[in-house]
């Protein structure tokens, strides 16, 4: 499942979508807001232009809603079904939530963006 040649493994392990070996982000994961989802221009293994035209990382914010209303989703559920929260603290939990994974969800709807329109080709060195 997480095996080289898949896309979970793309986004799992921040590496190019074409030849899964270069890093797509510049940093390892952290809260610096400065360095959260800065990106390399090109594969540092295959050269594949992560900017394939002018704000292509727009569309990314289409995923980040879609992830965004997941996580609200199932924040509510958990809060009001398992902790039985009134809906004022449901939903401040689900705020809490939500800006707590900010830095995660900028950087995975990112790489989730640029692996729906790059294919994996073993041999792209």
């Amino acid at each position: 499942m997480f095996k080289k040649g898949t896309k979970i493994y793309s986004v799992v392990n921040g590496k190019c979508p074409r030849c899964q070996e270069g890093d797509f982000f510049k940093y390892k994961f952290n809260v610096n807001p400065s360095k959260i989802t800065q990106l390399h221009d090109n594969c540092p293994k295959c050269n594949l232009r992560y900017m394939m035209e002018p704000s292509f990382f727009y569309g990314a914010m289409y995923v980040n809603y879609g992830i965004t209303v997941a996580l609200s989703v199932i924040t509510f559920l958990i809060a009001s079904l398992v902790f039985s929260l009134t809906l004022l603290q449901s939903f401040a939990a689900i705020i809490i939530v939500l800006i707590l994974l900010i830095p995660i969800n900028l950087r995975l709807s990112r790489i989730l963006w640029i692996n729906m329109f790059v294919a994996y080709e073993p041999k792209s060195k």
